[in-house]
């Protein structure tokens, strides 16, 4: 693999760029593997990239049936924190952020990390008890957050309104080392190191069927024909109820559309990423310029990728009263992406009724911010059978009763 690095850059520039290679092998099938996985979003990349790194399990290969990073990976506002109450949710998030701080160096790959900070507004005197028990929960987890005044609030984010006559800014909840990173390059720059060490990215490859045979996985059936594995990790967000369905067991989930827009880009006006969840909204200014805004998900279970206009409406009215300048904006292009939601709104990272099946899903509207984490915990339990980011997360824990509470700290409590 070549090298990326500002010299690498300057001699390419010298011979007119005709040096660089392909940042991925466009890799055929093989009839078998040590372990495949399932989609290749950057849940099941990271996955695969930590199988390798971590264990040195590199005969992989990552199953795609569109394009890599098409899914969700490539549809979600990029936030990065880790203030979360529960202290499985903070350790695995906490993993996470914590990797994304040198991912750029680790995959050899700007990633485009920015620890600008994240703040999410307490608007409500519910809101102002939740965020404040969670920094204590935080403060005890070892994750650095802070209940902050809301004068300190107008020093980070000078363009807001505190004293909006329905949704007034009581303070929030502050994470300095929180942040944002670019979406697609996470994905290739993980589909890169992962075909350094070997893997096989396969995009165009819809798995059609699970095989298996008493009881233990065997293998996959796709549009590209059969494939066996001795190890099967299914990471693919909104369609995880499909493939468990193929494999013959049920997941506790239910998928919906999440949108967001963009504004057209405007000069540098905040330089932290903003929740704000009493209205639904929350908002960052991307390196464009462009105000990256999220709102919230449909009301009932679907699986289109495009926007609505009630959500337009529904997300720029609230935020127009907290940010007026936000009705002066155009607006650029709107997306939706499919997430799959839990009962307790935590994801599922466990083995399955079927041997050798492995499934992370369930990570709702926050599984951006947990790539690295999730791909660390899920490799770990694929290649020992267990680990201590995934155990409090396992399907046992819906028939047991052990729900890891997290639709407040979650941002949105759908």
């Amino acid at each position: 693999m070549k090298k990326y690095s500002v010299f690498a850059v300057a001699r390419e520039a010298m011979r007119h760029h005709t040096g660089w290679t392909r940042a991925w092998r466009d890799a055929a099938p093989k009839k078998r593997y040590d372990a495949i996985i399932i989609g290749a979003g950057g849940h099941g990349l990271a996955t695969a990239y930590y199988l390798g790194k971590n264990f040195g399990i590199t005969n992989v290969a990552i199953l795609e049936k569109g394009w890599l990073g098409g899914g969700n990976t490539g549809r979600n506002t990029t936030i990065i924190r880790s203030n979360y109450l529960q202290d499985p949710s903070a350790a695995i998030f906490e993993k996470s952020r914590s990797l994304y701080e040198t991912m750029s160096q680790d995959i050899n790959y700007n990633v485009m990390f920015s620890p600008r900070g994240v703040i999410m507004l307490a608007q409500t005197e519910h809101e102002v008890r939740g965020y404040k028990r969670t920094a204590h929960a935080n403060m005890l987890q070892g994750v650095k957050t802070e209940f902050v005044s809301p004068a300190r609030v107008k020093e980070l984010l000078p363009i807001i309104n505190l004293d909006g006559p329905r949704y007034p800014v009581l303070g929030g909840l502050w994470q300095a080392r929180g942040g944002t990173a670019r979406h697609d390059a996470v994905a290739w720059g993980y589909a890169r190191a992962c075909s350094d060490m070997g893997m096989d990215v396969i995009q165009q490859c819809e798995v059609t069927g699970i095989r298996s045979e008493g009881g233990k996985v065997t293998g996959v059936s796709t549009s590209r024909g059969d494939i066996a594995c001795d190890k099967l990790g299914i990471v693919v967000a909104g369609h995880s109820g499909q493939l468990a369905e193929m494999a013959g067991f049920r997941l506790p989930l239910e998928s919906v559309a999440l949108q967001a827009l963009v504004s057209e880009p405007i000069k540098p006006c905040m330089d932290v990423v903003v929740m704000a969840n009493t209205v639904h909204g929350y908002m960052s200014q991307s390196d464009k310029g462009e105000m990256v805004i999220g709102g919230g998900t449909d009301g009932y279970n679907n699986f289109t990728q495009r926007g609505a206009f009630q959500h337009i409406e529904e997300t720029v009215r609230a935020l127009i009263e907290t940010f007026p300048m936000v009705s002066r904006l155009k607006m650029l292009r709107q997306w939706g992406g499919i997430v799959d939601m839990t009962g307790d709104r935590s994801p599922i990272l466990s083995k399955t009724p079927v041997e050798g099946i492995f499934i992370n899903s369930g990570w709702g509207t926050g599984g951006f911010k947990a790539i690295p984490g999730s791909g660390w915990g899920m490799a770990e339990l694929m290649a020992k059978g267990h680990s201590p980011l995934t155990d409090a997360f396992g399907l046992e824990r819906f028939s047991e009763g052990r729900f890891i509470d997290e639709s407040v700290a979650a941002g949105v409590a759908h």
